[in-house]
């Protein structure tokens, strides 16, 4: 198993081969909840794992559905086209968290247009990964109408979160040019 390329590398790999807007339309259709059959190819060079016949990740019994979506996601983390965008944003309202996570960080990287209203939604999640993920994803696509949202993450129950959404407000008051809109001991504020 030390030999084994990095996912990266192999995702990297399979965006050469197959060329971006097949990989993308491939990584769209896996997180819009294509079966795993139908990518079996693709999904080799997205997980790094052989898919024959046997293998724990064929069987949707041992690897759920939702892995194929978030694996789907995980493609376009690494390998972006603007023609992913709606599958992003639909993304973030995946009923299974790792799918939705996976999105987040996909808008984060790549500024994904109309992702803020999902962030904000994952912002309350219940496990602290994703509201701290959210933070991150708000930070770079956040406007002036999700403020409010970072500024009461300040309070998180949970370190990281506390920690992600003030490096998000210090990102959106750089970004928007607020300068003491986004200080949390401001009067305006609770």
């Amino acid at each position: 198993m030390a030999d084994r390329q990095p996912v990266r590398a192999l995702i990297a790999e399979l965006a050469d081969r197959v060329g971006i807007e097949a990989f993308v339309s491939v990584c769209v259709d896996l997180l819009g909840g294509a079966p795993r059959e139908d990518h079996v190819e693709a999904l080799r060079g997205l997980t790094g794992h052989a898919w024959l016949p046997g293998d724990d990740v064929v069987d949707a019994a041992s690897w759920a559905d939702h892995w194929v979506r978030s694996w789907g996601a995980r493609g376009l983390l690494h390998v972006w086209h603007d023609a992913a965008t709606p599958a992003i944003v639909a993304g973030l309202g995946d009923a299974h968290y790792r799918p939705a996570e996976m999105c987040l960080k996909v808008a984060a990287r790549h500024e994904v247009a109309g992702s803020a209203d999902g962030a904000v939604r994952l912002a309350g999640h219940e496990l602290a990964r994703v509201r701290a993920q959210a933070m991150r994803a708000l930070a770079v696509v956040g406007d002036t109408e999700h403020i409010e949202v970072v500024l009461d993450r300040l309070r998180d129950e949970h370190l990281d979160v506390r920690r992600q959404a003030e490096r998000a407000r210090q990102a959106l008051a750089r970004r928007l040019d607020l300068d003491d809109g986004l200080d949390p001991h401001h009067p305006g504020r609770r």
